[in-house]
């Protein structure tokens, strides 16, 4: 019997098989969920190609974070899907391309990096709640907002924001028996992060300084510790940040 046997999941963000959030989705029917995946506007046929990757092919409901109608309508809609809820990842973030220069960056960039990277964990923690009457986990993913990272910049202020977000979450839904933790990974070598200008530096630098050692073509340490977050194994644990990156989060310079 897996960790996750009878449970029901929406996991967001699996655009490609290269992702942490594919493999989450894998692992996690692996160990016995059912599982849900959302997308939106072009990218929904990818993703429902993608999907059919999976040991069994979910169902992908569209979900624009932004979008007020899509995140009411999200529990009824997921409710027909798969009934109930037991967990969610929320595997989502998007900055334009002006939010990755610090002091040049606009507002409309940087409030739009905030909204879609960092007010999304509470829109989708709220919009999933009511599926979630007998308790469950939110697990999100982050990129260790405790430095300025170079070339990061207002992301990098987007996940400080997320990671805050996270434990008002825990404070405010720990009494419905709702856990909300992150999983901080090193660089993955996904699509968001070819979209982060001078990602390369962290693709060179990051297993050297990692005491295990750090491959950034590997998501499955990442999707493995959400997988583990998402069950009952870590019933105590809320408001916390798991470290998946080699232990680089440990090391001084």
């Amino acid at each position: 019997m897996g960790i996750l046997e009878g449970k029901k999941l929406l996991v967001t963000g699996v655009l490609m098989d290269s992702s942490i959030a594919f493999h989450v989705a894998r692992i996690a029917q692996e160990e016995g969920a059912e599982v849900v995946l959302t997308s939106f506007g072009r990218t929904m046929r990818i993703t429902q190609t993608i999907a059919r990757r999976l040991p069994s092919t979910p169902e992908v409901l569209e979900l624009d974070v932004t979008d007020a109608e899509h995140l009411d309508t999200l529990a009824d809609r997921a409710a027909a899907s798969v009934g109930r809820l037991d967990g969610v990842l929320h595997s989502i973030g998007f900055a334009p391309q002006g939010a990755f220069n610090f002091l040049e960056g606009t507002w409309e960039d940087v409030s739009t990096a905030l909204h879609v990277s960092a007010y999304s964990l509470k829109s989708l923690a709220t919009a999933t709640l009511p599926l979630m009457s007998g308790g469950g986990a939110l697990v999100g993913l982050t990129f260790d907002a405790s430095f300025a990272w170079p070339v990061y910049d207002w992301m990098g202020v987007a996940k400080a924001a997320f990671e805050s977000t996270n434990r008002y979450l825990a404070r405010d839904l720990g009494p419905q028996g709702v856990r909300c933790n992150l999983v901080a990974a090193g660089p993955i070598r996904t699509t968001a992060a070819k979209s982060i200008p001078g990602f390369e530096r962290f693709e060179e630098s990051w297993d050297s300084r990692a005491p295990l050692g750090w491959d950034v073509g590997d998501p499955v340490p990442a999707a493995r510790a959400c997988v583990a977050l998402l069950s009952d194994w870590f019933p105590a644990t809320t408001g916390e940040i798991v470290h998946v990156d080699g232990g680089v989060h440990a090391m001084g310079l």
